[in-house]
């Protein structure tokens, strides 16, 4: 009877932690919505949702603005932690971010050449910057073929190799590239906003991501197993090369749909699965999905500070850095 009762407390005590979880998610949104130069009440949100007379201008920037950008901020702030958490399970390290395999190494290479050779139109720099990014991974995946070792070091050397040219890449067109337009430009786009979403870019991204989410619970089963060695993995049935491709390129195309249009956005990958873990107490994809949610009530609540800690918005990357950075320094310590 005393075990019963032991387990039911800490079922409930479980249970408490998902209800704050997402109580404090659906206040982020509110939060989102309701942060910004121009005012927007509680009460003008119920009005828009129940049909009452609201403002014009507040239905404005409530529809083109606050909306599409608490959107993607939510979208950014899953995709990103549910592509991290699956990254340190498939690649069995607890450092491991959505950059592994070069997939923002990429996507900022992308942005760069469209910056510096077609004059940096914002819907010009979003496709280059999805297209660099898919490459930089299909080249990585590549280079695991000329590898003697096919398991995991392989693709994580190949995401090295990747960076390091995209990186140097850069940096030759950071050289030629106009300092007062070019370079402000790609040095802004490598530190993340949200301040140029709009609904119509929020409809151009939302069904590649989907393709991926949609992708990733089809193979949650398979990821499960993939967080053991490759031989417990092929006893149990999973054809561990092909179905590592298939999580991988549904992880990229998640991370790439978000960064082409918001930018670099750093350590959002990285700490939410860990504190997503801590809670959880497990490593499977229950912990993968809880990620989610709390990355987006972390990045959420960062956007808000960029939109009101200064006079003119901040990059969003300063302020995840600063979150990011001591987690990281507090992660060195344990593993």
């Amino acid at each position: 009877m005393k075990n019963v009762d032991a387990s039911r407390n800490i079922q409930d005590k479980e249970l408490g932690k998902y209800v704050i979880i997402l109580g404090l998610f659906v206040l982020v949104i509110f939060l989102s919505i309701v942060t910004g130069k121009y005012p927007i009440t509680l009460d003008d949100i119920f009005n828009i949702a129940t049909g009452g007379e609201v403002n014009d201008m507040v239905k404005t920037v409530f529809y083109t603005l606050r909306l599409p950008r608490t959107i993607m901020v939510i979208v950014a702030g899953m995709g990103l932690s549910v592509s991290g958490s699956i990254y340190q399970i498939i690649f069995k390290n607890p450092l491991a971010s959505p950059d592994i395999i070069g997939v923002a190494s990429g996507a900022n290479l992308g942005a760069a050449i469209a910056i510096v050779f077609f004059s940096g139109g914002t819907l010009t720099i979003a496709m280059n910057a999805f297209i660099g990014g898919i490459a930089a991974v299909f080249i990585a995946l590549g280079l695991t073929k000329i590898a003697k070792e096919k398991g995991v070091v392989a693709f994580v050397l190949s995401g090295l190799v990747i960076g390091s040219i995209a990186q140097g890449i850069i940096m030759m067109m950071k050289y030629v590239a106009d300092p007062e337009k070019e370079l402000a430009a790609m040095e802004f786009w490598a530190m993340g906003s949200f301040a140029s979403v709009t609904s119509s870019k929020v409809m151009t991204m939302l069904p590649l991501f989907f393709i991926g989410i949609i992708g990733i619970i089809l193979l949650r089963w398979q990821i499960n197993i993939l967080s053991l060695n490759d031989e417990e993995a092929k006893s149990l049935g999973v054809k561990v090369e092909s179905t590592r491709w298939a999580v991988i390129i549904c992880s990229t195309l998640i991370v790439a749909s978000i960064i082409c249009l918001t930018g670099l956005i750093s350590f959002i990958g990285l700490i939410a699965p860990h504190i997503a873990r801590m809670i959880r107490r497990r490593n499977d994809f229950a912990a993968v999905i809880l990620s989610g949610f709390i990355g987006a009530i972390i990045l959420t609540v960062a956007d808000c500070l960029v939109r009101s800690i200064s006079v003119s918005e901040l990059p969003i990357s300063i302020l995840t850095t600063f979150i990011g950075a001591p987690y990281l320094a507090y992660l060195m310590s344990r593993y």
